[in-house]
């Protein structure tokens, strides 16, 4: 059975925000930005332990096509996956774990 996610406000934020970016260029680069950041959503969810575990308990999943990163926590008991950033991968390295 697949799991469920659930965005941290932090992350939640950080996708807005991108979405906004994006807004401001064009249209269907936003709207396929949000098309493969809820297919990648899925993916996880599907099979959360297949992608990389970098540190502690943080996986990282590489989105194709743009320059972003979706780290997240596995709550197993609870079936459900925590998305605590979608990081752009041009930011400071320190901040990806919080």
């Amino acid at each position: 059975m697949p799991y469920r996610y659930k965005l941290h406000p932090i992350a939640q934020e950080e996708y807005e925000d991108s979405i906004s970016w994006y807004l401001f260029r064009s249209l269907k680069a936003a709207s396929n930005f949000v098309t493969i950041i809820e297919k990648e959503f899925v993916n996880i969810c599907n099979d959360p332990q297949r992608h990389r575990n970098e540190y502690k308990n943080y996986y990282e999943f590489t989105v194709q096509k743009y320059p972003f990163t979706i780290i997240y926590t596995i709550e197993e008991d609870l079936q459900l996956i925590i998305i605590i950033a979608i990081y752009h991968q041009k930011r400071q390295p320190e901040n990806k774990y919080r």
